[in-house]
């Protein structure tokens, strides 16, 4: 069994617009903790030192982490939406199938007509419950300015279409599910209208799923499909989202 780790760090140097704040406490620091909570001295600890910690300041949407249907509307499907812990951990572990665009520049959107020709050359159907993780290679832009805006996106039609075939978790490399948020603000200004803006999240108000966004390493798949995703998040309670590490397990 081999296990490829699917995940981004979560890192402080990421440029993106929801970063993390990691403040770190040494083993010093840990023994000047202790001694404060358990009425002690710094020098009762071996060499004055204790534990080591970290205190991270992190929105549930910064590195890897898996969007609930509460992320993206009150409701779905005309219900109260799920949040992260309500939902079936059955859904974040099946087959994997990841469906190559790194060819595409950052900012093109994929249309429906673009997955069922990836899938037909790669030689798979799709059947329920499968997760479909989209390539762009935006992860190796990790650290560049403006990582959020690197990635191609997935159209709402085509994000329909793949619900349609009884997904219920979908995945991308990029910052987010949808083309970058700078484009889909231009696109609003020269045309405002319903339908610009997240559109393919949107698509959570009528159709209950999850996305999983900046994913990592998909290139190192040896295979398009023929290996399982575990991609659990964690449960916060009643958030709009969970981090999660994500790792293919291919026999």
């Amino acid at each position: 069994m081999k296990l490829i780790d699917l995940s981004v760090p979560i890192s402080p140097s990421i440029r993106e617009p929801l970063p993390a704040r990691i403040d770190y406490a040494s083993h010093e620091d840990g023994a000047r903790q202790a001694s404060a909570i358990l009425g002690l001295q710094p020098d009762n600890f071996p060499e004055s030192k204790a534990w080591a910690t970290e205190t991270v300041t992190l929105n549930t949407h910064a590195g890897t982490h898996v969007d609930a249907p509460w992320h993206y509307w009150p409701t779905s499907e005309g219900k109260p939406a799920r949040t992260i812990d309500e939902l079936p951990l059955e859904w974040f572990y099946s087959d994997g199938v990841v469906l190559d665009f790194s060819t595409k520049p950052p900012g093109y959107e994929i249309t429906t007509e673009d997955l069922i020709n990836e899938l037909d050359r790669i030689g798979y159907t799709l059947k329920p419950f499968d997760i479909v993780l989209i390539r762009s290679d935006a992860d190796k832009r990790l650290y560049q300015e403006h990582y959020a805006f690197l990635h191609a996106g997935v159209s709402a039609e085509a994000t329909v279409w793949l619900l349609d075939q009884g997904i219920k978790v979908v995945g991308t490399d990029g910052w987010g599910w949808d083309i970058p948020l700078n484009l889909q603000a231009d696109a609003y200004k020269n045309d405002p209208k319903e339908g610009v803006l997240w559109a393919a999240h949107y698509v959570g108000k009528d159709r209950e799923y999850c996305q999983i966004e900046k994913l990592a390493n998909l290139d190192q798949l040896p295979r398009p499909y023929g290996f399982k995703i575990a991609c659990f998040p964690i449960k916060v309670e009643k958030a709009s989202g969970g981090w999660a590490r994500p790792v293919a397990i291919i026999e």
